[in-house]
């Protein structure tokens, strides 16, 4: 969480939404508190309580929770990359548009790159 915080201070990214679930034995879902994720009684995300635009809705929850084994828990973030807004802005002055977007899984990446250097 200190790196997600130094990200935030340092004006890389704006959280937009920030939500804690659990999946229980029984299947269902149960969100945490950001003030005591870990269930210890100790205060432990407080810099983030109340981060929350309303962007990520309950089907959202529920598809990430599909993915969870019962007993495991995930964070759902949702955020904007604030370094980002210069370069779109000074693109589309200079006639540029987007034309399609798209994330790269971390996995995808790691695999071309162990690719690479097995190749190499």
């Amino acid at each position: 969480m200190p790196l997600l915080v130094d990200l935030v201070d340092r004006g890389i990214i704006r959280l937009l939404d920030l939500t804690f679930v659990k999946k229980e034995e029984d299947g269902s879902l149960v969100g945490i508190e950001l003030a005591d994720v870990n269930g210890d009684g100790a205060l432990d995300l407080t810099v983030f309580e109340g981060v929350s635009s309303g962007l990520v809705g309950q089907e959202d929850i529920g598809e990430a929770g599909a993915l969870l084994a019962p007993g495991d828990s995930a964070a759902i973030l949702l955020y904007e990359n604030l370094w980002a807004a210069p370069l779109a802005a000074a693109l589309r002055r200079a006639g540029a548009r987007m034309v399609a977007g798209g994330r790269i899984p971390v996995e995808d990446v790691i695999e071309a790159l162990d690719a690479l250097e097995a190749t190499g």
